[in-house]
């Protein structure tokens, strides 16, 4: 752990502690990064902190948070060596942002709900494009994994009116795409219809208040669990996992489903 004073525990000592790596005393491999290089890593640790937060472990999330804050503090870092940017820039873009799209907060106007805040927030994002020919799709990033990228997406277009009139039209149109899907004569069209099938499940999750995005990642570890738990039994019992009929599979499975309760799967 950093001994030298000017790497406190606040921002600006971990700002210091990236451009201390980065300098000719520092680490050959942090000197050899630049923003492409690192954005993997950045985008990796977002998701160890998304996993943190949900695993509820304070100390976990405290940990990836670190990462997190030390990853955009090497950007930072990086960005002022060649001049692109500084942190003021950083800062001063993101305060003055926020001052503007909270006028309930740092304005005259009045918002008594998070509901009202909502279309506030909106209001002001429409104001900024005013004059441009950006859509109010373009904030959202194409890098998003695809399921939070429907949902972000579906949800700017339906703030716009770009919506079912009730929720009963939703599954019909699931129904509709599956269809669709099981008729398409070729691969290419099975896969369009797939993935339109799933940007409507999307759509209802939206209407339904579910995230879609966690919803899956929630679906993806109760597996993870339950097919870890099915190997363990068969190993305790002697059988080999793999070589067993899909019927005896299924009855581990539903064994293992019983040994969670209150989950509903």
């Amino acid at each position: 752990m950093p001994t030298d004073p000017a790497f406190q525990s606040t921002f600006d000592g971990l700002y210091r502690l990236a451009a201390h790596l980065r300098s000719p005393d520092g680490c050959p491999w942090d000197r050899e990064q630049t923003p492409d290089t690192l954005k993997h890593l950045f985008l990796e640790e977002c998701y160890e902190l998304v996993e943190a937060i949900e695993s509820g472990d304070a100390e976990k999330v405290t940990e990836e948070l670190g990462d997190v804050l030390f990853h955009a503090a090497l950007q930072i870092v990086i960005a002022e060596e060649s001049g692109a940017f500084y942190s003021a820039d950083v800062f001063g873009s993101v305060i003055a942002k926020l001052a503007r799209r909270h006028p309930h907060v740092f304005g005259d106007a009045k918002v008594d709900s998070a509901e009202q805040a909502i279309p506030r927030w909106d209001e002001m994002k429409r104001a900024e494009m005013a004059g441009t020919d950006r859509s109010v799709l373009d904030g959202v990033p194409k890098a998003m994994p695809a399921l939070a990228y429907a949902q972000a997406v579906q949800g700017r277009a339906a703030r716009m009116g770009f919506d079912w009139d009730e929720y009963a039209g939703v599954p019909e149109r699931i129904a509709e795409e599956l269809r669709e899907m099981e008729e398409a004569p070729e691969p290419a069209e099975r896969e369009a219809e797939f993935g339109d099938a799933l940007f409507s499940m999307v759509n209802a999750s939206r209407w339904l208040g579910i995230e879609a995005e966690t919803a899956l990642r929630g679906s993806n570890r109760k597996f993870y669990t339950r097919f870890k738990h099915m190997e363990r039994l068969a190993r305790e019992r002697g059988l080999d996992f793999e070589s067993l009929p899909m019927s005896e599979k299924d009855a581990l499975w539903e064994e293992v489903k019983a040994l969670e309760p209150g989950i509903v799967g």
